[in-house]
């Protein structure tokens, strides 16, 4: 194994000269199909497109979509001419994205109509509303003024906005000297790719990872598979997540896979998508597996293809992973990490016993160390020793972006980068995470932080104070709950605090479980005992009769 110094586009134009006629991306649901050499020429005149509507290098280019047929367009357009892609969480409601508008200095954003229950138009609409009387192109907005361009991705127009026929179409026009001529000049140690992580602080931050960072983690992991052009790989987790663009997207794009996209996680597509194109590989968080192996129509499929894949992104109990070794004959493995590594620091390899794939997070990813350190004293624990997950390598992210200081406070002056996550190291080199230092709640691959959604609802009328917690939770790892205290006189229930995060956070981030209580329990020095409020809640939800999900 070796670390490549390629660029985005360097793979792909590799594999559109090495296997032509091979599949890159394919939709089963609807039968588009691309070959990575159409697929190449796609992306080439979306390139052009979006430097003729003024992306230059550097530029940030926001895709807030889900895996719709033109979001890998996109992100390889930007690969090519060195503009970053800034990935939008798809459940994001008007107040996040103002933020990530804002925070990221946004030049040009890509959108669909939208998700259930999250109409895209209109929220970009009410936080640009110049877009109603501007020409194309030619935006200045007062609240936003980076941002130039509003792209639709697919055929419709709407006013203010081009559609990606129109950049498409631009492109095949435009004069191709200059577009070689910028190809020329992107480094493979560019940020390509900006992903925005829920932390401790309050909003999320802006992750910046190079070309390097990404298209090596995924060459690693492809590895780890034993990937090759042959694999077809099932793709139904978020392409916004580094699940999807790294541990998927960039894994075929190292080894000339094809994917086989699903636009939106639907048990019953997946599982027809892997019947009918003889998938190799699917990868999921632990409830996508549940949804699949639960389905009714189940034993309808042929999965009898599939070899390997990866369930991460929460805590996998070892039974489910037993039942889709056995029903879906593949032989799973996990990846940890998280964004800021790219996000792969450790997996389980494919040809390991189940034991060590399904209690384990397996060993170092090659080319990355990864140590565990105590937290007191920064030295190295002995393995068996509970300490902090740290790694340093060429998957450490470059920083967060406008933010040093809160970069300086992840990466230590030794460049190991802190997950927040406690682990031990077994003397075979394997590890295992046995809780978390940081906090943070991870809800079915989510990251969500508590501070950001206490900060939300101190805004409601009649709140006094809010702490959110982790509950756990079997379908979702973790999920949401609420302590509230209210000001005297107000009334406020349960059901009144989750209908005033409705339409205005994302839907993942809304308190699954509300309680209204008097205080909280402190310590001596005064701070809030969050692990007491988490035990109170375990209890409250017993003494309630509310079945825990």
């Amino acid at each position: 194994m070796q670390l490549y110094d390629k660029t985005l586009g360097d793979w792909l134009e590799y594999w559109a000269e090495e296997t032509p006629d091979n599949e890159c991306i394919v939709y089963s649901d609807r039968n588009l199909r691309f070959t990575w050499s159409a697929f190449n020429a796609r992306v080439d005149n979306m390139s052009k497109g979006l430097l003729s509507v003024g992306v230059t290098t550097g530029a940030h280019v926001g895709i807030w979509a889900q895996n719709v047929p033109d979001w890998l367009t996109f992100l390889y357009a930007c690969a090519k001419i060195g503009a970053v892609a800034v990935t939008v969480n798809t459940n994001y409601k008007e107040h996040e994205l103002a933020f990530v508008l804002e925070n990221s200095d946004m030049h040009t954003l890509c959108i669909t109509d939208g998700v259930a229950g999250n109409d895209y138009l209109g929220m970009i609409y009410a936080l640009l509303p110049e877009l109603k009387t501007c020409q194309r192109g030619r935006l200045q907005s007062s609240r936003f003024p980076e941002m130039k361009n509003v792209v639709y991705i697919g055929q419709e127009k709407h006013r203010g906005m081009y559609n990606t026929p129109e950049l498409l179409l631009l492109g095949s026009n435009q004069n191709s000297d200059d577009f070689f001529s910028i190809k020329q000049t992107v480094s493979c140690h560019d940020v390509v790719n900006m992903q925005y992580t829920s932390g401790t602080t309050g909003f999320p931050k802006g992750v910046m990872l190079s070309h390097h960072n990404i298209a090596n983690n995924g060459y690693l992991t492809g590895e780890h598979l034993k990937f090759t052009q042959s694999d077809k790989l099932c793709v139904c987790v978020p392409m916004f997540h580094c699940f999807g663009v790294v541990l998927a997207a960039m894994n075929c794009l190292t080894h000339g896979s094809t994917q086989v996209m699903v636009e939106k996680f639907d048990p019953l597509i997946t599982l027809a998508s892997i019947h009918k194109e003889r998938c190799t590989a699917v990868y999921g968080v632990p409830t996508m597996f549940i949804a699949e192996l639960n389905h009714p129509m189940f034993d309808m499929f042929d999965m009898s293809s599939l070899r390997t894949g990866i369930m991460a992104g929460a805590l996998c109990p070892i039974e489910l992973m037993r039942k889709v070794s056995e029903k879906m004959f593949m032989t799973i493995t996990s990846v940890y990490g998280l964004t800021e590594t790219s996000p792969g620091m450790t997996q389980t390899r494919i040809d390991e016993s189940f034991d060590i794939r399904c209690t384990t997070v397996g060993s170092d990813y090659e080319f990355t160390e990864v140590a565990v350190i105590n937290p007191e004293n920064g030295e190295i624990c002995k393995d068996g020793e509970q300490g902090e997950m740290c790694c340093r390598g060429y998957n450490v992210m470059k920083g967060y972006y406008k933010n040093p200081e809160a970069t300086a406070t992840v990466i230590d002056k030794n460049g190991f980068l802190h997950s927040g996550d406690l682990g031990v190291k077994d003397p075979d080199g394997n590890y295992r995470i046995t809780g978390r230092r940081k906090d943070m709640i991870i809800r079915g691959g989510e990251n969500i932080s508590p501070r950001e959604i206490e900060e939300f609802l101190y805004k409601m009328p009649g709140v006094k104070d809010a702490q959110i917690v982790a509950i756990t939770s079997p379908r979702y790892g973790e999920d949401v709950a609420a302590f509230v205290i209210v000001h005297d006189n107000a009334d406020i229930k349960p059901e009144d605090v989750r209908d005033y995060c409705k339409d205005k956070i994302a839907r993942y981030k809304i308190p699954r479980y509300v309680f209204l209580v008097p205080e909280y329990p402190l310590t001596g020095s005064g701070k809030i005992q969050k692990f007491k409020l988490r035990e109170m809640a375990l209890l409250l939800c017993k003494e309630q009769g509310v079945e825990i999900v």
